[in-house]
């Protein structure tokens, strides 16, 4: 087998075992149209997952129920690069909000996800306390007008703010005007509920903030840049409270 297919069926069999832990009860057709694969597929991944020593029980006849024993823990944490990613940055604003309802165990947690990234990516990962800022709710106009980002985009975003990617991404701004802009992603401003990108125009060759619900697409370049001091971003008011967004 391919070492491609062979990482998505390990994948999968750790995604179906979350799955069965978590509902009642799935069907072999169920979970086939879950993960866009054949029920014959599925009915091989759970072989293989009880030789692994996964206590998984079946139900016989029309349906093909199957369930995980609830006692049985699912351990390992089998998580994409871009999981990964995401779940880092949401710890690191957590502890920036400095709140002990979220900083129960999230130090355990963020040191298992940092030894999960390679040696290269680890200085990266470093840095991305400093790299959060954290200011003021959004007013209520703001709030009004806010609607939660595409996935896609904001996993797009992350990769590119952590690996320090260049940035091309479709900008649509309050007078329904859009364009693409290149941009270096430097920092990360939350105004509870809403998101910005503290970055370097490279159309305009200075800073500004773009508003992460306003941004349509997002692609990597491949181009990276080295950090800029915030302070060269505080001088032109870009990382104020009241940061100077690209409508």
């Amino acid at each position: 087998m391919p070492r491609t297919h062979a990482n998505d069926r390990i994948r999968r069999m750790d995604l179906i075992a979350a799955q069965l832990k978590q509902d009642e009860l799935c069907t072999v057709k169920g979970l086939a149209h879950h993960f866009g694969v054949s029920e014959r597929t599925i009915a091989r991944d759970l072989g293989l997952m009880r030789e692994r020593g996964l206590p998984i029980d079946s139900d016989r006849g029309r349906g093909g129920g199957v369930r995980l024993d609830r006692n049985w823990g699912v351990g390992r944490l089998n998580l994409a690069y871009a999981d990964a990613v995401d779940l880092l940055i949401s710890i690191e604003v957590a502890e920036r909000m400095g709140s002990p309802l979220f900083l129960a165990n999230l130090a355990s947690v963020r040191r298992q996800l940092i030894a999960s990234f390679s040696p290269d990516k680890r200085a990266r990962v470093e840095q991305l306390k400093s790299r959060i800022l954290i200011g003021p709710s959004a007013s209520l106009q703001v709030q009004s007008h806010f609607t939660p980002p595409d996935k896609s985009v904001v996993q797009a975003l992350h990769q590119g703010f952590m690996d320090q990617d260049c940035l091309d991404i479709g900008y649509t701004r309050e007078d329904g005007q859009t364009s693409r802009r290149d941009i270096e992603p430097h920092y990360l401003l939350l105004k509870y509920p809403v998101w910005y990108v503290i970055a370097h125009d490279s159309q305009k060759d200075r800073p500004r903030t773009f508003r992460c619900d306003r941004m349509d697409t997002i692609q990597r370049t491949g181009r990276r840049f080295s950090l800029k001091p915030v302070e060269y971003f505080l001088e032109d008011g870009a990382a104020s409270p009241a940061p100077p967004v690209d409508v």
